[in-house]
Formats: structure tokens, sequence, C-alpha cells
């Protein structure tokens, strides 16, 4: 039987895929909204009861009312409103809720294609035209900030940074970026610094027609640089919707450090911050975070950013992470209380519960990040990475597969093919899993994670000479591997996931 899909104002929603759409635009929703919403849908103009609507979103599982009080929530939250203002969801006091608004239920086939995408937009690398190699950081910064400001609007779609930056140095096509991307704009320009004066140059075009929408030309003091960060957003976004630029302006503006140098140091960090942390890496990003905490203690994305190299320290295995895991926690709650609407800070903070075990908080702050900027991929990806380590492999699929769609030419894709392994593990698929974790490290040779994942899956499903290969790589990245830190510190929430990790090491020749 071919699953319906359901179309109701500006949404459509295919249950089968978990692909949900506002004006043709993708729009990441949760594993467990997405079920209650089709069982709403499904029963469209009905009221659903409390125990239906737990069954159908966590089948087979003891859980709390409070948990389909909070995914209800989100859920609204993510729907907004009807034309008329009315919420699609009516509670039923004390018996449940209805779906109000009119539903079309429709084949596969009686949906067009959406050749024309929504929303949706890449913001390439800009290019550095100063003659000093060393002023890229301005070039690569600006683009770093637009992609986190303009991810803030909830309707607009924007490609993760690492996809948009793989275009880097090559000739640009806008509409085979379009193509390949499924995105409808591109942003891309150029910064020139002479002196203390900066010209930035900024464009905008339709990866449809190849046509440009809207160009211009900036020149500031070198002091002035983030202000004109706001002036290019309120541009682009007038320029691309301006019928939802009226509406939604606001949100994609952030607080500014109070030293342009301490952001010039973040912007410098940031390459090693998104390889996936091998430890050079790891101690070259916290070595330029530092000098600009120095220049400014508070700048809240300096300290999340300092919090996830702790953490990560931490994860792999690399520092003492009961030592790394306190001082990660601490910077990650002051940068919240600095910038509560920085998307990075929450994703620091659940980053570091996830490491720690704790697994509700880590996806309370995960999904705050996302609420913050849907479009943040590496935030979907983390939280999906969080429910494989509590157990709930399915929801970590879900979530990774928005991360891919978000960012489909990232090179963390060797990440998340390892979260999908570890997934695929803790669901018991031991082959999968070693296929998925050989996949990772072929890209990533350095991924100590997925070098111990490979071993302990190897393990269990009987490669005993993979299982070996792998272990051995593992210890070469982490020497201080031992049963002892899997039972102390590794994230897997469940005593008896950690119990199979574990078997699965020892059957690989961890003594």
């Amino acid at each position: 039987m071919v699953t319906p899909q359901f179309k109701f104002g500006e949404f459509v929603l295919n249950a089968s895929t978990g692909t949900f759409l506002r004006n043709g635009a993708p729009v990441p929703i949760g594993y467990r909204v997405l079920l209650l919403l089709t069982k709403l849908l499904e029963r469209a103009g009905e009221v659903v009861g409390k125990a239906e609507l737990m069954d159908a979103a966590w089948p087979g599982m003891a859980v709390e009312e409070s948990n389909l009080s909070v995914q209800m929530a989100s859920l609204r939250r993510l729907l907004g409103t009807t034309a008329g203002g009315v919420d699609w969801i009516a509670t039923v006091p004390r018996l449940g809720y209805r779906f109000v608004g009119p539903v079309e239920t429709v084949g596969p086939t009686d949906i067009a294609p959406n050749r024309e995408p929504g929303p949706s937009i890449c913001v390439l690398p800009f290019a550095n035209l100063s003659e000093d190699a060393e002023q890229q950081f301005f070039a690569d910064g600006l683009a770093e900030d637009l992609i986190m400001r303009l991810g803030r609007l909830r309707w607009l779609f924007v490609s993760a940074r690492n996809s948009s930056f793989g275009y880097r140095g090559k000739t640009i096509d806008v509409k085979q970026i379009g193509r390949e991307l499924g995105v409808r704009y591109v942003l891309n320009g150029s910064v020139r610094r002479s002196g203390e004066r900066l010209r930035i140059g900024a464009e905008v075009s339709d990866t449809l027609s190849g046509h440009q929408v809207w160009s211009e030309h900036y020149d500031v003091e070198r002091s002035d640089f983030l202000t004109v960060q706001d002036r290019i957003c309120d541009s682009v976004i007038g320029a691309i919707e301006p019928k939802l630029f009226a509406a939604e302006h606001q949100r994609f503006r952030a607080s500014p450090p109070g030293n342009l140098d301490a952001w010039g140091f973040v912007m410098r960090a940031m390459p090693h911050v998104w390889t996936w942390w091998p430890a050079a890496d790891i101690d070259a990003a916290e070595a330029l975070l530092r000098q600009a905490t120095a220049l400014d203690p508070n700048y809240p994305r300096a300290n999340c950013l300092l919090a996830c190299m702790r953490a990560a320290r931490g994860l792999l295995g690399i520092a003492d992470s009961g030592i790394e895991l306190a001082a990660a926690h601490e910077l990650a709650e002051q940068a919240i209380q600095h910038d509560p609407e920085d998307p990075w800070t929450h994703f620091a903070a659940g980053f570091c519960y996830m490491v720690s075990r704790r697994f509700d908080e880590a996806v309370g702050a995960l999904s705050e990040a996302i609420s913050i900027n849907p479009s943040l991929a590496i935030a979907h990806m983390i939280l999906g990475s969080t429910y494989g380590y509590g157990g709930f492999p399915k929801d970590g699929f879900h979530h990774l597969a928005i991360a891919e769609r978000l960012s489909p030419r990232d090179f963390t894709q060797a990440a998340n093919l390892s979260i999908r392994g570890m997934c695929h593990f803790v669901s018991g698929d031991f082959l999968k899993s070693v296929e998925l974790e050989t996949r990772a490290v072929k890209l990533r040779p350095h991924f100590g994670t997925a070098w111990r994942t490979l071993a302990a899956a190897a393990g269990i499903a009987g490669d005993h000479v993979t299982a070996g290969n792998a272990l051995e790589r593992a210890i070469r990245l982490q020497p201080l591997l031992s049963a002892d830190w899997i039972e102390r510190c590794y994230p897997m929430v469940r005593s008896e996931h950690r119990r199979l990790y574990l078997k699965g090491l020892r059957l690989a020749g961890l003594t």
C-alpha cells in the first residue's frame, strides 16, 4: 500500500519518506513530531485521544504524558496558524487533540515535481581580493555569519556551510549549484581590504534563470564591518522574499562581539572546528579561541566553541573526560547567559550534555538550537547522535537524514556515516554498522570513534580480522582506550548497550 501525501495550507507531508515541505522548501521536523502530525492528519477533523497519539509516537514504549505535551507544543510552533489566524491543532480538554484545518489527501503522483525550489539559498565563500592572503578570514567570516543569520529565518532553507564552502576556488555556475544543493538562490561576493578600509561586494542570483536579482557594494571602515552584515542580510531577504521580509527581518540579527579582533580569531578557528576534530585541529582551534577570549572574555561564540573542543577531547578519549567536561559545561553555560539567541550556544550545551550521558538535557538543548536555526545541519547531526547513544536509533536516523539534506556536499559526511553506523549497532544490525564505519574511516582515516565502533561491530559480527585491524587503529588514536574508559566515559546511555559495545571490543582483542 502506498502511503498518501497530505496537503494543507502551505504544507505538504509525505509520511513514508518523512519529507515535510512549506511552499516547496524542506522544513526540518522531529521524528516524534512527524509521527504525531501523521496521525492527526490521518484523522483530520476527529478527536484523537492522548493514548492513541502516544502509541503512534512511541510505539511499544512507556513514556510520561508530559512528553506528548512537549512534542505537541513543538508541532504547534512549527505549523503556526492558518490563513485565518487559527491554530491548526485544537486541544480537546481531558480527551486529546483535533486537527481543525482543511486537509487534502493525495497520492504521490498527484503533486507535480517541485521544479522550482521554495525559498532557499546557498552562501558561497566570499573571494578575498586583498593582496594579503592572511585577510581571507574576513571573507570567510562574512560568509559564515551570513549563513548563520539567514538560517534563523524559519521560512528560508539555507544550505550548510560545509556544502557551500566546497565550491571555493571553482568556476561559479549558479544553475549547477542550484541542482546539486536544491536551492533557488546563490549569494556570493568579495572582500577587499586596504588599510582600515574595506570594500565588500555581494550579489544574489536565481539558479533557475541564472540571472542576477540583486547586487550591491559597500565601502566601510574596518570597525563597521560587523554592521554591514545586517545590511546585506536585509537586502538579500528583501530581494528573494519581500512579503516575508517585513514579518521576520529581525530574526536573523545577532549580538556582535565587542571586539572585532576577537571575532577575527574565532573566524580563523572555524576551519579547524569543522574538520571533525583530529587532535591537531582541536589544539589549533583552542589556541585561536583562547586568543579571542583573552580580548573579549564573555564572547559567546568563542566560549561555546571552546566548550565543544573540550567536550570533544572527552568524547575522543584524548584527555581526562571528567576535567574536560566540567570545563566544557561551564563555558557553554557562560555562553548561553551572554547570548541565549545564538543557536551555537545551545548546540554547545547539547553536545556537552550528550558526551556526559545527560540525555534529556542534550535533546532539549539541541532542539532549542534547531528551533532558533532550523538550517543548522550539525545540530541535527548531533541530535541524531544523541538519540542513537540514548537507545532511540529511529529518531537518530531521522535527524541524520535531515542533516544530510541540509548539507549534501559536506566533508563532515564521515561523521554522519559513523553516527549512522553507531545507530545500526544499537538497533542490532552489526553488518550494516561495519559497512558504514568502513566508509567513514576511508573518508577520515584519523576518525578514532569510527575505528572504535568498527572494531566493536566487526567483533560482534564475527569478522575478527577487520575487528582486530580496526582496534589497532583505534588504540593508536586513543592510547588510553580501555574497558574502564568505556564504562565511565563512552556516551551510550543504556548499560546493556555499553556492555554489548565492550563485548565487541573484547572480541576484537581489547584487554
